[in-house]
């Protein structure tokens, strides 16, 4: 990189060199070409080593693009490798979305200008600690039921409509085309999913279609004889790369590798070279030492091997897009953080004066030799101070105003949130039975994920509700309510939230909500209603007068970080109490100027459960206990 000095030298040169790269079929002019021989992989005429890192242009806003990837460029790398979560391009029905965060186009043009290459991850399954592995969750509605991941007709022609889109505006971007992208990777660890050869033939046809038979193709899956036998397509033509744990060693990997690969088309690559791990609810942060990953990445690089670090920079799981793991059984249930900072060399906020930043740039350096390009700029930060809240409403105060009555399904048992149309957030389930006894006991025997527990007089006003408890996936399945004094029967509203939707494994078919029948002492429950509830009505609760104002305890306190775009003024906040009913709070600040708009944290200490909105952006959720 040059100096700021003669950073526009350094454009003008950049654009002439796009120029003629996209003028490369001119006579005489040698094409631009990536390609694998002899066991390397070689660019325009030579031998090329990945160095690359997993920067994910969803989990990062789009004003911070370009700070994150100067930030992995000045760590030495050469390749930016990212996901396409299906999810968020169409999250309806042939309804595509490629704007903001989702402006994909202009995240790899973006790389491109700084002079950087990308292997581009374009599923239709992603993995990723993403929401459904990438899949969107109307797939879920669709019956017969699809069988994800297969050769299912159905699903097959859903994938075909979504790469019949996606892929021509990848196409123009293929490195033989003038664009940035090295390699395209089809599917994810299949290997260790399942061996259905057909489906993965099938990915390879289509993607050949719309991408010419030019461009690397490529799998990652794990380093082993199962995994890469299930996985690979060596028939087609397609490099097999590998991921493994760091600290294994590599060689004998790659040596495995070779297998799966024809011959001379095995670059050594790890595809997934872990800088950290992922993190559930409820468990402390993954870390991983700085020189621990240094030295295992030396082991691969200064051997002339390739490595893309997973994650470079990890991001926010913004909104409700976070995923999930299970264990043996689907009970076994593990959301993951809103924070995806992966314990990545560039922290979450940016940040890269860490040790992780600082021994993987040296090493970087040492074994490959490229140049040390200077660190950009810090982004500033701003402490706000406290943001006084106030409590807006009771959700059985509002829950008709952030309700589409149109929406509300009625039905003889309970919908899957997906049936009813409430793909993410929350959906209030309500029924009535007769109450006996001084006690009852609610039986749920399967909510995805998390139901907190209502009940009133069915003759009194909605309002008036009674808090009994949690019933929670990975736990409890039945609750002792109290029988209440009623004239009527009794009311049972079960508020239901979808914490995540399985990413990884067995059990990705992950439909959220009741998927079972609801029992009162041992007698099944009919007659439900559902409502989905939006947070894109959040604008709603300015209308309602602040019930009571929080005492500085709990108030919110902000402290600081770098610049916005944009002035930020509301904060608000529903919270999702474990005690009492849940509630929405709203708080205001203001930033006078530009000079002074920084980044900034906000800080939950002494908060239950909840999530957080900023100027009616989901930021995502909080659960400090």
């Amino acid at each position: 990189m040059a100096s700021a000095g003669s950073f526009g030298r350094l454009s003008l040169l950049l654009a002439l060199s796009l120029c003629s790269a996209l003028a490369s079929t001119v006579p005489g002019e040698a094409p631009r070409r990536f390609w694998i021989e002899g066991d390397a992989f070689w660019k325009d005429g030579a031998r090329f080593q990945i160095v690359g890192g997993d920067v994910h242009y969803f989990r990062i806003v789009p004003e911070y693009w370009k700070d994150r990837l100067l930030r992995a460029k000045a760590l030495g790398l050469n390749t930016i490798q990212t996901y396409v979560p299906w999810n968020l391009h169409e999250p309806e029905p042939q309804s595509w979305e490629f704007k903001g965060f989702a402006d994909i186009e202009s995240y790899l043009r973006l790389a491109q200008e700084l002079e950087m290459l990308v292997m581009l991850r374009v599923g239709p399954y992603i993995c990723g600690e993403w929401d459904l592995g990438g899949f969107p969750p109307w797939l879920l509605t669709i019956e017969p039921a699809l069988k994800l991941r297969s050769s299912d007709s159905t699903y097959l022609f859903l994938v075909e409509r979504w790469w019949r889109v996606l892929l021509p505006k990848v196409a123009p971007l293929l490195y033989e085309n003038g664009g940035p992208i090295i390699m395209v990777q089809i599917e994810n660890e299949f290997g260790s999913f399942g061996d259905d050869k057909n489906y993965l033939h099938y990915l390879v046809q289509l993607a050949r279609r719309y991408l010419g038979n030019d461009i690397v193709l490529y799998t990652t899956d794990g380093g082993t004889t199962n995994t890469l036998k299930n996985g690979a397509i060596l028939q087609d033509d397609v490099f097999a790369a590998v991921d493994f744990s760091t600290g294994d060693d590599p060689w004998p990997i790659f040596r495995l590798q070779k297998k799966y690969n024809l011959p001379g088309k095995s670059a050594p690559l790890s595809a997934e070279f872990y800088t950290g791990w992922l993190t559930h609810w409820g468990e402390s942060i993954a870390t991983t030492t700085a020189s621990s990953t240094a030295k295992a990445l030396k082991s691969i690089l200064c051997r002339n091997g390739s490595a893309v670090l997973y994650m470079a920079h990890g991001g926010t799981n913004f909104g409700f897009y976070n995923g999930a793991n299970t264990g043996q059984t689907e009970f076994e249930y593990k959301a993951d953080l809103t924070s995806y900072d992966y314990d990545a060399p560039i922290k979450e906020h940016g940040d890269v004066h860490n040790p992780k930043y600082k021994a993987l740039r040296r090493v970087i350096h040492e074994c490959t030799g490229t140049p040390l390009h200077p660190l950009p700029a810090d982004i500033e930060r701003a402490s706000y101070g406290l943001v006084k809240l106030q409590k807006v409403a009771s959700f059985f105060d509002i829950f008709d105003k952030i309700c589409d009555p149109l929406k509300v399904a009625v039905s003889e048992q309970p919908l899957s949130m997906e049936l009813t149309g409430q793909m993410f957030g929350f959906l209030l389930y309500v029924s009535e039975y007769q109450g006996k006894g001084p006690y009852s006991i609610l039986s749920i025997p399967k909510v995805h994920d998390r139901a907190q527990v209502f009940v009133s007089c069915s003759l009194d006003d909605v309002r008036n509700q009674i808090y009994a408890g949690v019933i929670e996936r990975w736990s409890s399945k039945t609750l002792q309510i109290p029988t209440l004094n009623c004239s009527s029967n009794i009311r049972l509203s079960i508020l239901v939230e979808n914490m995540g939707r399985v990413n990884y494994g067995p059990y990705i078919f992950d439909q959220k909500g009741i998927l079972s029948t609801v029992e009162i002492d041992g007698v099944t429950l009919h007659h439900w209603k559902m409502y989905p509830l939006s947070f894109n009505l959040l604008d709603n609760l300015s209308k309602f007068q602040p019930i009571q104002q929080i005492t500085d305890a709990r108030a919110s306190k902000v402290s600081s970080h770098g610049g916005s775009q944009t002035k930020l003024r509301d904060l608000s906040f529903y919270l999702n109490g474990n005690s009492e009913e849940p509630e929405f709070y709203e708080g205001h600040f203001h930033i006078d100027s530009n000079s002074t708009i920084k980044d900034t944290f906000i800080s939950f200490r002494g908060w239950n459960k909840g999530v957080a909105f900023v100027n009616n952006f989901n930021i995502g959720r909080f659960w400090p206990v």
